[in-house]
């Protein structure tokens, strides 16, 4: 130091110039005058004596803050690999079905056999919330799940997994479909992957809601970012699942509501679970297993 510093003290040491230039305007906001000098091989953060107090208590309160996005931010950029593929799957599985569905393949009204009736699932027939969700009526129906499907299904992929993101996206609107049958009359019936495209939806919003509601955050959160995620996934239902003359509104609301649930659950899941490529493969497996099984047992009965 030198005679230009004296009656100055170090309010903080950083490694760069770049975080210390950083801090500098954090006290500047604060209207807290620094210099910021070089000092044995660091970078020192310097204010007046009188000043110093209150600077160290307003650095320490942002560094604590700072950590917190930080560690926040480092839980939310874990990605895993196989969402690419689980949506290649995914699209491949939902042509090939309104193919066979519109050639009346192996002589078999797909649609009859495998559509979401609410008087047939209450009475026993559970395997058509599963079924339901590979059966579409046209064109368009199809194109608009393939295109939101792949969007919601690779970013929740990259979340869980592919395998394991598939397995929760199948259980959300298997289970959105079936909390639609009990909520609508006997004779409604629906079809589509819509309601699984919603609970991917509700799995993302789960993931992005999880650490600001479930965990006690090391610095105050408003209430608009605790529940931004959750707002923001209201508003882009609200965009995208309630147009059209056949969209089934209800449906699509539960699916999202399933996916919250089940993406809570997912979030929950162990990280080193998550990356191990065993899991991830297994979980894709069952998820076709239960496809299967599901279509099975409607063409047996």
């Amino acid at each position: 130091m030198d005679d230009q510093t004296a009656g100055y003290a170090i309010a903080a040491t950083t490694a760069t110039r770049k975080q210390c230039m950083e801090l500098r305007l954090v006290l500047e906001a604060v209207r807290i005058a620094s210099r910021a000098v070089q000092h044995e091989g660091s970078w020192a953060l310097m204010v007046t004596e009188e000043d110093f107090a209150s600077a160290t208590h307003e650095l320490e309160d942002y560094l604590q803050e700072n950590a917190g996005v930080v560690q926040d931010a480092t839980k939310k950029a874990t990605v895993h690999g196989g969402s690419i593929q689980a949506v290649l799957v995914y699209m491949a599985l939902m042509i090939w079905f309104y193919v066979v569905t519109q050639l009346s393949t192996f002589d078999q009204n797909w649609l009859d056999v495998g559509r979401m009736n609410a008087g047939q699932v209450m009475e026993g027939q559970y395997w058509r919330v599963i079924t339901a969700l590979t059966l579409h009526l046209d064109i368009g129906h199809i194109a608009s799940n393939l295109v939101f499907g792949a969007v919601f299904g690779v970013l929740a992929g990259r979340i869980l997994g592919g395998g394991v993101a598939s397995l929760a996206i199948l259980f959300a609107g298997s289970l959105g479909n079936f909390i639609n049958a009990m909520i609508q009359q006997p004779e409604h019936s629906s079809v589509g992957a819509s309601t699984a495209v919603f609970g991917a939806l509700g799995v993302i919003v789960a993931h992005a809601l999880r650490p600001l509601v479930f965990r006690q955050p090391s610095h105050p959160v408003s209430a608009f970012k605790r529940w931004s995620p959750l707002i923001g996934g209201l508003v882009l239902l609200g965009f995208t699942g309630v147009d059209g003359p056949r969209t089934d509104v209800a449906a699509h609301a539960t699916g999202f509501i399933a996916g919250l649930v089940v993406g809570s659950a997912g979030a929950s899941l162990p990280t080193h679970r998550l990356a191990s490529s065993t899991v991830q493969v297994s979980a894709g497996i069952i998820t076709l297993i239960i496809l299967a099984v599901a279509w099975a047992f409607g063409f047996a009965n």
